[in-house]
């Protein structure tokens, strides 16, 4: 991928991410370019990096063979609308990593045969310990999905979903996923404080805790559920406690979470659409 030319559209804090862990992987910084409205933003960049900025989004993309739509949703159309002549004439990848906007309505505005991946990274890309789904319309080659893999990879784990329905669940579980730990280790941390704990120690331990499960997880070829048997011993403290989170319906809870994260996702795509 050494040879290839990115432009990122937006100096936001995943295009910063994922120009970090490019460079970190050995992509040459000249051949990046970004492109935002704020100098401010450029110049940290520029001087961080080494790469290339320009405040024009087509020169950016005129640059490039492939480029990295990282824009908020909400500025989606309208730059779409702005760049989609000069997508048309050089015809580069296109990568989005903004949520809830679909393929068809990328198309509407750059063009029916431009090859479009959506992705859904989350923000532990920021650390390089990032989770992506993506998607792929009929228009990207075998190599170019290879390599928009490898620039999400570049953050974390990346997978393909088959479908593009799938990427609403994607955005439930891993897209909004970190909340979601962030508010149990946030239970944890106020329920062992309460229990006597001091908040430091307690905070320590929580977030040890998380590490090290995740951790051993990613290592082990046990399931999950083997996982929490091969820690609880019966009639000791962990059956407990994992008695208590039963008897407070712990999977309708997350059931429920992970569905009304979805439907958001699904009503987000279609909000966009009828704009």
């Amino acid at each position: 991928m050494e040879t290839h030319k990115i432009s990122f559209i937006g100096a936001g804090n995943m295009a910063n991410a994922l120009i970090a862990g490019l460079i970190a992987d050995g992509f040459t910084a000249n051949n990046i370019w970004v492109s935002d409205p704020s100098d401010k933003n450029l110049t940290a960049m520029e001087e961080q990096f080494g790469i290339q900025t320009s405040s024009d989004n087509k020169v950016a993309i005129a640059r490039a063979d492939i480029v990295v739509l990282s824009i908020k949703p909400q500025i989606m159309r309208a730059v779409c609308e702005e760049i989609c002549a000069v997508v048309n004439t050089h015809k580069p990848l296109i990568i989005s990593i903004a949520a809830g906007i679909q393929i068809k309505n990328l198309a509407a505005c750059l063009g029916e045969k431009i090859a479009l991946v959506r992705a859904m990274p989350n923000t532990p890309a920021l650390i390089k310990t990032g989770a992506t789904g993506l998607f792929a319309n009929e228009y990207v080659s075998e190599d170019q999905q290879s390599i928009a893999e490898e620039i999400m990879r570049a953050v974390g784990v990346a997978l393909w979903v088959d479908e593009e329905k799938q990427m609403d669940y994607v955005t439930a579980l891993s897209g909004s996923g970190p909340a979601y730990f962030f508010r149990i280790m946030e239970a944890m941390e106020k329920s062992a404080c309460e229990l006597g704990l001091p908040i430091k120690t307690a905070h320590l331990l929580t977030l040890q805790t998380a590490l090290g499960a995740a951790k051993l997880a990613m290592e082990s070829q046990d399931s999950m559920a083997t996982l929490r048997e091969k820690v609880t011993s019966p009639g000791g403290t962990t059956e407990r406690g994992l008695a208590a989170m039963e008897a407070s319906n712990i999977d309708e809870v997350i059931e429920k979470t992970l569905a009304a994260a979805s439907l958001r996702a699904a009503e987000l795509a279609t909000e966009y659409g009828e704009k």
